[in-house]
């Protein structure tokens, strides 16, 4: 019998929640990765070995609990005989981490991220079937080469394109406009499609502060001058529709570029490009003449996060990286 090494990585988050007797409420991170992963009723041909990274909330992640997953992860794949890592992590930052791990880790086999909507000893816990496939999916031969992916809902995503689409509802995530790679109904893992290209940048600086700035009606540039003067590397500024921003903050905009921040413009919407298209004031068009970059279909969040990446591997910063 060929048995598949995996290594489960637990960070925390609600997946590993239990309830608090003092409060009422859920604690989460306090479950440890060895209680969960003996719930799982697992194949006798998967061995998995527990791990704990750190034992935090998801909303409590930083850059420095990324590079240092990263580096654990890194770490793990120098052994040869593990065949795939499956992380556990809570759902409200876990499209970001999914998609930083997608652009830094270079291996072939695969790194599958999980969590839950509903903790472990909740009534209609989703807990224990992720991670049961997302076990079952790190140890498919056909998870290989995929990058980074994310198991939830008997689902598989990308790491580039998933995103939370509900705050509690065990149909958590999607992606928006480009759909789901394959489903893992109980013990059978279907791909139907695969990414075309993967990007895998090596990073040995720290992540630089890149602030998100989400523009409404009537915005104006105050919140731009505050990341430039609290030392923003890069602002990515969100956008309705095609990237139309108001117009009261290309003044502050222009100030960014001029002091060498990078600036990217996103749309809100959850499907559709940045493009120029109009030319008054605060669109696309006018955003690019004071030298914003377009950051095409890239979700904000994710646009931020690839970035400080590029950033942090000493990328001189162009729109190439963003088409």
């Amino acid at each position: 019998m060929n048995v598949k090494k995996i290594i489960m990585l637990s960070t925390g988050g609600t997946i590993a929640s239990k309830r608090n007797p003092e409060t009422g409420l859920l604690t989460a991170g306090v479950m440890s990765g060895e209680e969960l992963s003996n719930m799982c009723d697992l194949p006798s041909n998967i061995d998995v070995e527990v791990q704990s990274v750190f034992q935090i909330p998801s909303n409590h992640m930083t850059f420095e609990h990324l590079f240092t997953l990263k580096d654990k992860i890194e770490e793990v794949f120098e052994n040869q005989e593990v065949d795939g890592i499956v992380v556990t992590h809570g759902t409200d930052t876990l499209e970001e981490t999914s998609y930083f791990l997608d652009l830094v880790i270079s291996d072939e086999r695969p790194v599958v991220v999980t969590g839950s909507q509903r903790g472990p000893t909740v009534i209609g816990t989703d807990a224990f079937v992720n991670l049961r496939q997302a076990i079952l999916l790190a140890a498919h031969p056909e998870s290989r080469n995929t990058g980074t992916i994310v198991l939830f809902n008997e689902r598989i995503f990308s790491g580039r394109y998933v995103q939370k689409r509900h705050a509690s509802n065990v149909d958590g995530f999607t992606s928006f406009g480009f759909g789901y790679l394959g489903i893992v109904d109980q013990d059978n893992v279907s791909f139907y499609q695969k990414p075309i290209k993967r990007e895998v940048y090596t990073i040995t600086n720290k992540l630089p502060n890149v602030e998100l700035i989400k523009c409404a009606l009537g915005s104006d540039g105050r919140f731009i001058d505050c990341a430039v003067d609290f030392g923003a590397s890069g602002i990515i500024v969100e956008a309705p529709g095609r990237g139309h921003a108001p117009p009261f903050i290309l003044e502050s905009v222009k100030k960014a570029v001029t002091k060498g921040v990078n600036v990217l413009l996103t749309t809100s919407a959850n499907e559709g490009e940045v493009k120029t298209v109009y030319d008054f004031p605060g669109s696309a068009w006018s955003l690019q003449n004071e030298g914003v970059l377009l950051a095409s279909d890239y979700d904000s969040k994710k646009a931020r996060i690839k970035l400080a990446v590029l950033l942090a591997a000493g990328k001189e910063i162009d729109a190439s990286y963003f088409n």
